[in-house]
């Protein structure tokens, strides 16, 4: 039994493994007014793009010091600033950056009363942005940047990242293009089966002056549930003074590390770099193994001696045919009428298989197979030996770094002062919401506690129940049919097994009480015998004593029986 319930257990594992694979998400607290929620509303059919969840939204509103909050609730692009300029060494057809914003609320899973801005173009360079509250400096405060994303319609090729731009006297927005001096740049992007997740800045030489963009590593976690679940997700940038950063996305943590270590290329140079100058000379020997100098081929060796031989041994099957072709002229065929042989040449019927050599074991000439030859050896080779001249591999000299510095805090980069959105898209319909740049991750908590949170709340009401979830599962991966199947067979064998058991030993147990009850007769039988030479009144005492006790328990023992 104990065997059986562990089967049985094992099979409900299963399922919650899949189970949780498909939905590994759980509903995070919200601080939410919820009204009027119908428990059954998961299982009732609710309209497209409509939440099943009444909830009272308000827009949410900072709770500390920001440097730019955007919700969009208002309708408008009020503040942003659509460019009016043109993408460098592009197709004329495709250089303006026309690509059309609409402000408008999610298209599935709505919050009533939340908007979002959407990328509504297909094959269009997009670019708008907006002045921050007041520009960020980078001292001794950490930057925190967050925002919503939904890839409403899924995505093929696009973006959905964001520029900081950098603070400068010159910086005009109507003219902000890919060009455009940014400090960082964070967020999702994607092409084909390329998911990534953006970290970069622009960071300045402090010898030469020239801008090089340090891209963080990519993050460990697969990316591709994020672009294709068609929710809304959370994403988060938090760097700090200390020189680390953080990659969140629905605030957890997908790829941390440090500016001096983690970004590609290195902030910092090395110390020493190859002497450009250096040249390996002309007697460097490089070889590890030589062919042995003192070698010499054996006097039998044969290089002439081919690799294959005809098998002398083979014997041609009976039965072939050696008259027949193994194709012959389809006999069916017939010369289409509009034929001409003078344009089209003379017309021959197609080939088919002649139909004598399906149960010959062949047709046409014999030929006698080939086998591998005993006396094949090649061509001869000299063996090699360990090189007594190797000087191992040639590497140029070491100099010391004309080019060298060490930069210690690159966390104080450039000021920004704009934030922007300058993207292309072969996907319209990706939704941006909620963007907060801040100094305090709890600022930044509350703000996508009020908004994303609330989002999250919905979507998770409207989901299908868990049955729907695994026929869904199955789609994209075929072998989980194998799983649900020895699954559901699992409990239901194990169950007939019990039950065939249970009948086997309530069997074994009606015959034993039959053997006993036989056994019991024939010592009653013995005691009569026994009885007979005594007194006839110890006799009929013992009679008595004897039919009382016999029938006290043939009723027990009928009971009992009756009862199991």
């Amino acid at each position: 039994m104990q065997v059986q319930w562990d089967w049985l257990y094992l099979g409900v594992l299963l399922i919650s493994s899949v189970t949780a694979e498909i939905h590994d998400e759980e509903i995070q607290d919200a601080d939410v007014e919820v009204e009027d929620f119908d428990t059954n509303s998961q299982e009732t059919d609710i309209d497209k793009g409509r939440s099943s969840l009444e909830v009272m939204y308000k827009t949410p509103e900072p709770t500390g010091e920001v440097y730019f909050t955007e919700t969009f609730d208002d309708g408008v692009l009020t503040g942003w600033i659509l460019s009016k300029t043109k993408k460098e060494d592009t197709d004329e057809n495709i250089a303006k950056y026309d690509g059309r914003w609409e402000v408008e609320e999610l298209k599935e899973n709505t919050v009533p009363g939340d908007r979002g801005l959407v990328l509504k173009s297909i094959a269009r360079h997009h670019a708008v942005s907006a002045v921050l509250t007041k520009p960020f400096i980078f001292d001794t405060k950490p930057l925190i940047v967050q925002y919503e994303v939904n890839f409403q319609d899924g995505i093929d090729c696009g973006g959905a990242y964001v520029k900081l731009l950098s603070s400068s006297d010159d910086l005009d927005l109507e003219y902000f293009f890919d060009k455009t001096p940014y400090t960082i740049m964070f967020g999702p992007d994607k092409c084909g089966e390329d998911y990534k997740l953006h970290f970069i800045f622009r960071y300045k030489n402090p010898k030469t002056g020239d801008y090089e963009e340090k891209h963080a590593k990519r993050p460990d976690v697969d990316l591709k549930k994020f672009y294709s679940d068609k929710r809304t997700h959370l994403y988060t940038l938090v760097l700090t003074p200390d020189d680390t950063f953080e990659m969140l996305i629905d605030q957890s943590v997908v790829s941390k590390g440090s500016l001096l270590e983690d970004m590609v290329p290195p902030v910092n140079p090395p110390k020493e770099i190859e002497d450009p100058n250096d040249k390996k000379p002309d007697d460097w020997d490089e070889r590890a193994k030589i062919p042995d100098p003192n070698a010499v081929k054996p006097d039998d060796w044969d290089e002439d001696e081919p690799s294959k031989i005809e098998d002398h041994d083979a014997v041609k099957p009976e039965g072939w045919l050696d008259d027949e072709l193994q194709y012959i002229p389809d006999p069916s065929a017939e010369k289409p009428e509009d034929w001409d042989e003078e344009m089209d040449g003379e017309w021959e019927a197609p080939q088919i298989p002649n139909p004598k050599c399906e149960t010959a074991p062949g047709c046409g000439e014999w030929v006698r197979p080939m086998m591998t030859n005993p006396n094949y050896k090649g061509k001869w080779k000299p063996p090699m030996i360990d090189n007594p001249n190797y000087q191992g591999i040639w590497s140029p000299q070491k100099i010391p770094n004309p080019d060298y510095f060490e930069d210690l805090h690159p966390f104080e980069m450039t000021a920004v002062s704009a934030i922007g959105l300058e993207l292309w898209s072969m996907t319209p319909d990706i939704y941006f919401d909620n963007f907060i740049i801040c100094s305090e991750k709890e600022v930044a908590d509350r703000w996508a506690a009020d908004g994303w949170g609330l989002k999250k709340l919905v979507a998770s009401a409207n989901e299908p129940g868990m049955f729907s979830q695994l026929l869904t599962a199955a789609e994209d991966r075929p072998w989980l049919w194998v799983l649900y199947i020895l699954t559901l067979a699992l409990p239901v064998g194990l169950g007939v097994l019990f039950f065939v058991m249970l009948i086997s030993a309530l069997e074994g147990e009606d015959k034993n009480d039959e053997e006993n009850e036989a056994a019991e007769g024939s010592q009653e039988e013995e005691g009569d015998k026994s009885n007979k030479s005594g007194s006839e009144d110890e006799m009929k005492e013992a009679d008595e004593s004897i039919g009382c006790g016999d029938g006290l328990m043939k009723s027990v023992r009928k009971r009992r029986v009756r009862k199991d």
